[in-house]
């Protein structure tokens, strides 16, 4: 039992910090001094079209870019972990990473030079007579989609290189030696067996997009409205609080449900494995 009171810190922490608001403000969402108990603002707010549009774009978005990064990532992850040469596999992860200390403000701006009317792209498609006047690609759910994919992309590479890592290394050869070919080897090995990242990867990822605001703020725009510039508008412009609350209950309740749902096929993965297997 000793063991277990290393983890009091931490379960403190969360308790305290996380658990207890992320119950408060449930509970703001759903209860009025006048009425008691109620859902009210929740079906306020799936009433109003706005919204509703708001927040299936928002999930929409944010699924698309969780399996782009999905698709992009895994490869990306396998190429990284079959590199032989330390250093070399250092200096790729490093680049990996390098993304990530930089500044998301800085990193989203960016984009600006690139997408802008006066941008590199347009630039580029005028100079070679493809285009006979710019085009606008800021303020486009197109911009809003690379910017999330660039922004985080890399934590879903860190999370599947970091599975592939710990994969048995005999288990591949051992498949390869009873015949598999790649899609088997695939399917049947590497999917099932890091399916623990593949969770944790589309899970950050996610999280990251459902719940960004620069990114969408600065190349969406109004014209680009999602989750985190309603809550915004909500909070800050019409000081709205309560329907502020909901709109992060309903991120963070989106969230849940996303993380249980890959969960759930992660586990059905698992088990088809185990009885294949023996």
């Amino acid at each position: 039992m000793k063991k277990y009171f290393l983890l009091i810190p931490c379960l403190a922490f969360l308790i305290v910090f996380f658990i207890i608001p992320i119950v408060g403000m449930f509970v703001d969402s759903v209860y009025q001094p006048e009425k008691g108990w109620v859902a009210q603002k929740y079906l306020d707010f799936f009433r109003q079209r706005l919204s509703r549009t708001v927040y299936f774009r928002s999930l929409w978005m944010s699924l698309l870019v969780t399996l782009v990064a999905l698709l992009i990532g895994y490869p990306t992850a396998m190429a990284v972990v079959r590199v032989k040469n330390d250093s070399l596999r250092s200096l790729l992860m490093t680049l990996l990473v390098f993304p990530l200390m930089t500044n998301p403000v800085a990193r989203t701006f960016s984009w600006l030079a690139v997408l802008g009317r006066e941008g590199l792209i347009n630039n580029l498609l005028l100079s070679l007579r493809v285009l006979d006047s710019p085009v606008r690609l800021l303020y486009t759910r197109g911009a809003v989609f690379i910017g999330l994919l660039q922004l985080f992309l890399p934590l879903m590479i860190i999370s599947l290189t970091s599975a592939l890592e710990n994969l048995p290394k005999d288990v591949p050869l051992a498949a390869r030696s009873l015949g598999a070919n790649s899609f088997k080897l695939f399917t049947k090995i590497y999917l099932p067996l890091t399916s623990e990242g593949i969770v944790t990867g589309s899970t950050l990822v996610f999280t990251g997009c459902i719940t960004a605001y620069v990114t969408p703020a600065v190349l969406g725009g109004s014209r680009v409205l999602m989750l985190s510039t309603l809550l915004y508008q909500k909070a800050s412009v019409t000081l709205d609080w309560t329907m502020a609350t909901v709109i992060a209950m309903i991120m963070f309740l989106s969230t849940l449900g996303v993380n249980f749902i890959s969960r759930a096929f992660s586990t059905i993965g698992v088990r088809r494995w185990r009885r294949a297997s023996g």
